[in-house]
């Protein structure tokens, strides 16, 4: 008895912490998945907010996991809340970076001490979540950073403190945002070509010196050097000159991505994976069923994302731009999608578009963008979103909102070819000659084209052999096994 007792405890355990935001949670739940699937205990952290927003959307069993795959909680530092909706992201940052660190520190201290778990051996860690390092490092055992930006969004991110240092932010004054300074070149960060200061991650348009995304993603990539690695969700081919900079500033950089292929390529209906989720929102499977009346190509898919919100006009000139462009389409409107107010429609908007139009809460995005009716999407950029539609050879329309998403879009439209920009100050007329040379336009087809081109690649990168294939596998073996206990 005594062996087996033994060997349980050499059993690998990694301990898997999100930024808690939906576009955080899920791609980290792959890796907790793909961990999972090469002999890892998982450990998987979710904050006490939304760890009961899941248990809401998904039902009481969903977070139930297996023996080896198991959820736990820690608390964000914020005051309760019962919204169904993501919280404010600057005293989400603020307070995960200031109250995060002691409770994190418990719960790896009650895991190493619980009987038939084995010990911790590594922590991977979302990228803005750094304050785990510390405990990594108290412990003595490796830690693997996750950046769910896009390659190009994180060596921008990387840069935050050149801006600062070169006094091109905080911003003199705010006539700076309007004022022709935003479309000045940036030309001087190594690996990225063709980008302007409007297309840097949107917290350097700031004029506070005492921003607190401007401060808090200074410090966040000032401590990832520390880190025994740091993994993307992107693969090779698509930011191959990013990824060569990346690789010349950090330790270890890891291309992983899609990460949704490659965990496609294990998930088996009966391994008890694939029924848990991380969706905070309910999804609406019916979204799929309307697809399936429709023929191929011929649905605009539109989803802002889990956290962009928009004026009541916004939302009124990207109904009237959908209904003027006589496209079918599905668009999803999150509950909080409309700044302080419900998002209301414009009756008329719903009589004249009820025969070739669906509107959801939320859906399962990777099925829908899978599907052979979808033949564009309108969307937010955010990295996950724009990954998915370049895995299903779906061109896009960008809207992008905040962060990262404006890189993503410039990326999309001038290196990738994927995709256009509708312009921040949107405008019916736009949305309504952009979606229809998405679905129907001589664009359309370029586009559509392009994306296709890098679907391909996408799968020749997860396939056995592939980098991303044989990235993770050297991350995994060289980092997380390596250490003997």
């Amino acid at each position: 008895m005594e062996s087996v007792a033994v060997r349980e405890d050499r059993k690998p355990h990694a301990v898997c912490i999100p930024y808690p935001a939906q576009g955080h949670v899920k791609p980290m739940l792959k890796v907790a998945k793909l961990l999972h699937h090469r002999g890892f205990h998982i450990s998987f952290v979710n904050s006490e907010f939304n760890h009961k927003r899941l248990l809401k959307s998904r039902g009481p069993d969903s977070l139930k996991g297996l023996p080896d795959f198991q959820f736990y909680t820690i608390p964000d530092g914020l005051p309760p809340s019962d919204m169904d909706a993501t919280q404010d992201i600057p005293s989400l940052c603020h307070s995960t970076s200031k109250t995060c660190l002691v409770p994190f520190r418990n719960l790896l201290s009650k895991l190493n001490t619980t009987p038939d778990v084995p010990s911790v051996t590594c922590i991977v860690s979302d990228g803005v979540m750094s304050f785990t390092l510390q405990a990594a490092n108290e412990i003595r055992i490796p830690e693997v950073l996750f950046w769910t930006p896009s390659a190009c969004g994180f060596l921008a991110y990387m840069h935050y403190p050149h801006f600062m240092e070169r006094g091109l932010t905080p911003l003199k004054d705010a006539s700076y945002l309007t004022n022709g300074y935003l479309d000045t070149p940036i030309d001087w960060i190594p690996g990225m070509k063709d980008i302007r200061f409007r297309d840097i991650p949107s917290f350097v348009r700031t004029t506070d010196p005492n921003d607190i995304m401007l401060d808090f993603a200074k410090g966040e990539v000032g401590t990832t050097p520390k880190a025994a690695a740091v993994i993307l969700n992107t693969f090779d081919a698509l930011e191959q000159d990013v990824l060569n900079a990346l690789s010349a500033i950090l330790p270890r950089v890891y291309s992983i991505g899609p990460l949704h292929m490659l965990l496609n390529q294990i998930q088996d209906d009966d391994d008890g994976l694939k029924s848990i989720g991380s969706n905070l929102w309910r999804e609406e499977p019916e979204c799929l069923d309307w697809l399936n009346t429709k023929e191929p190509g011929s649905v605009v898919y539109v989803n802002f994302g889990s956290i962009t919100v928009m004026t009541p006009q916004q939302l009124v000139e990207f109904a009237w731009g959908l209904a003027n462009s006589d496209q079918t389409f599905l668009w999803i409107i999150r509950p909080d999608l409309v700044v302080g107010d419900s998002a209301v429609l414009p009756p008329d908007f719903l009589t004249l578009t009820k025969e070739r139009g669906i509107l959801a809460g939320w859906c399962p995005q990777e099925e829908v963008l899978n599907h052979p009716a979808v033949g564009g999407f309108l969307t937010h950029s955010g990295w996950n979103s724009t990954l998915e539609s370049i895995s299903s050879g779906v061109p896009l329309v960008c809207w992008p909102f905040f962060a990262e998403q404006q890189t993503n879009c410039r990326y999309s439209f001038v290196h990738w070819g994927i995709g256009d920009e509708i312009d921040n100050n949107v405008k019916r007329e736009d949305v309504e000659r952009l979606v229809r040379d998405l679905m129907m336009g001589e664009r359309g087809k370029e586009t559509k084209a392009k994306a296709m081109e890098w679907k391909k690649r996408a799968e020749e990168a997860i396939a056995p052999g592939g980098s991303s294939h044989v990235n993770f596998h050297n991350m995994v073996n060289q980092l997380l096994l390596s250490n003997p206990h």
